[in-house]
């Protein structure tokens, strides 16, 4: 979902299918309009190749980049030994709650005892130290959830309330990892959409290696 941008000029009214609404005045429709997000998170299967390009790349400076894709897989195992296999992926809009959260409002709100679960998730950054907070509470309480968390890039690693929050992920249980190049591959093939006439194999871009090695030593010293 393309990231929205404000005009001088007003939109006309629209209803939450995306037509056009003839009378706003109208009661009904304007208890839909009052009803309709001004934001909202976006799930799906696959993101377009043009996001993963922007958003995932593991710039030092991440200008323009202020939201944040999660691509999860979601592993539940029985006591049996059977494993039930879900993915995804979150985007979360600049003013709404964020992907990590939306994640387990939404894609996993609750946990059944009975199932071990091992959840990976690849984010485009690391989490705030809000969200960080909400995934130490999460864990703490739910002892049959393991987490992977493989991060594209650190958001504001050099801030100590950050370097702090990270830290207590790695307390609680939350293994966390910078995107390899082959991670990075991994994401393109398995949550982006494969567009017509365009290459289908992962093209790295140029610094890709040089700056997981940047972000892998950051997140090395943080974790000491």
């Amino acid at each position: 979902m393309a990231q929205k941008e404000e005009t001088a000029e007003a939109a006309a009214p629209t209803s939450q299918d995306g037509e056009d609404l003839e009378n706003p005045e109208d009661p009904k429709n304007l208890k839909e309009l009052v009803e309709l997000p001004p934001f909202e998170i976006v799930t799906g299967e696959r993101l377009p190749a043009n996001f993963f390009k922007f958003q995932f790349r593991n710039v030092e400076y991440s200008s323009g980049r202020n939201k944040t894709f999660l691509c999860y897989v979601v592993e539940a195992q029985s006591k049996g030994g059977q494993v039930q296999a879900s993915r995804g992926y979150l985007e979360d809009e600049h003013a709404a709650a964020h992907a990590e959260e939306a994640f387990f409002n939404t894609i996993m709100p609750a946990f059944d005892p009975a199932l071990c679960y091992l959840v990976t998730w690849y984010v485009s950054s690391s989490p705030c130290a809000a969200c960080a907070d909400r995934i130490v509470r999460t864990l703490n309480k739910t002892k049959n959830l393991r987490l992977l968390l493989l991060a594209g890039r650190l958001f504001m690693w050099e801030e100590p309330e950050i370097q702090a929050a990270l830290r207590k992920l790695k307390e609680a249980g939350c293994k966390l990892r910078i995107m390899k190049p082959q991670d990075f591959e991994y994401v393109w093939q398995n949550f982006v959409e494969q567009e017509e006439g365009e290459s289908k194999a992962f093209e790295p871009w140029e610094d890709i290696q040089e700056n997981f090695l940047y972000y892998d030593e950051k997140l090395a010293d943080i974790l000491k």
